[in-house]
């Protein structure tokens, strides 16, 4: 068996990010918790319940990221990796069910309306214009590595849908005093809870996939196939498996059927150089073998996505071969 591994540098420290936005977000939670204390505001007292939620997805997804960098042991020969994608998947639903309860009680508002009084309102108003500004200020930290990493994606998501959660009340509030127009700000929140659920749902799935070997989103398998399928010497790709490490680490295997002879380190090591540059796979093991005396665990045929006859084989014309999950 010939080998090739390359590992990506790794991934961002966002330690110091994590700490900022749990200090800040613990100080807003008590500061609403003392208002709403302050003006008798059941508002202000379940918004607080509802940041603390804040807090803890924060801390899971700081927890999702500080297992991944456990080191790998005999019993856990990956280490903690998948943490990041657990911690990314619970936001998610975090995220949904904090959504639905908003939904719930804005419709509860907009069905019963209950106009604040003055004072109240500026209160809350202003406590709400300190959670858009302690909410960015956390989303902001988190802004570079949500491309690139979903947990980190899940931890932006969660305090940008604060802010803009915030933002809708402060405008809200003003419209209301102003004009008495009490129905707005349910309204206000079920169209804030609506887009905030869309990109909800979009990690929720993400996550979910990857939690189950899907491959990456990022990472085309058929791509990966037929560069693979091109290279010198080789008849055919055999059990090729790309799946997740983590949020950030893709991982693949494959078997290179190679009927004129084995491959040497160089050949290997450009094959697995190209895959980490041009696919970001960043954890690489290569196979090469005379011809496959193993039974794949299904089967893919290249470009039609159906499945085929396990029995069958190919050549280099119909490149047989299959993609699936770890």
């Amino acid at each position: 068996m010939n080998a090739g591994h390359e590992h990506s540098h790794a991934p961002a420290n966002f330690n110091k990010a994590f700490a900022i936005g749990i200090g800040l977000n613990i100080v807003f939670v008590l500061i609403e918790a003392f208002y709403g204390w302050k003006i008798n505001s059941l508002a202000l007292l379940a918004d607080a319940g509802h940041n603390l939620s804040d807090v803890a997805g924060l801390v899971l997804a700081w927890g999702g990221a500080l297992a991944g960098k456990l080191k790998p042991n005999s019993r856990h020969t990956y280490g903690w990796k998948r943490g990041s994608i657990l911690a990314a998947f619970a936001n998610a639903l975090l995220l949904l069910v904090a959504m639905g309860a908003l939904v719930w009680e804005a419709t509860g508002r907009l069905m019963s309306p209950d106009p604040l009084a003055g004072s109240e309102g500026v209160t809350i108003m202003a406590v709400a214009g300190v959670g858009i500004l302690v909410n960015t200020a956390t989303a902001l930290l988190f802004m570079r590595g949500r491309e690139s990493d979903l947990n980190i994606r899940g931890a932006f998501l969660h305090m940008a849908a604060d802010a803009l959660v915030s933002a809708g009340v402060v405008v809200a509030g003003a419209l209301t005093l102003w004009m008495g127009w009490v129905w707005l700000d349910p309204v206000v929140s079920l169209l804030i809870a609506a887009v905030i659920l869309v990109g909800t749902w979009n990690l929720f799935r993400q996550s979910l996939h990857l939690l189950f070997d899907g491959v990456p989103d990022s990472v085309d398998p058929q791509a990966v196939h037929d560069y693979l399928a091109t290279l010198p010497g080789i008849s055919h790709v055999h059990d090729l498996h790309i799946w997740a490490m983590d949020t950030a680490e893709v991982a693949m295997t494959a078997h290179l059927v190679m009927p004129q002879g084995h491959a040497d380190d160089g050949f290997l090591k450009g094959a697995t150089e190209q895959l980490h540059d041009r696919f970001e796979i960043s954890h690489v093991t290569l196979q090469v073998v005379n011809e496959p005396f193993t039974e794949p665990c299904g089967v893919w045929q290249a470009g039609s996505g159906r499945n085929r006859d396990p029995a069958g084989h190919s050549g280099p014309a119909s490149e047989h071969g299959h993609v699936h999950s770890h």
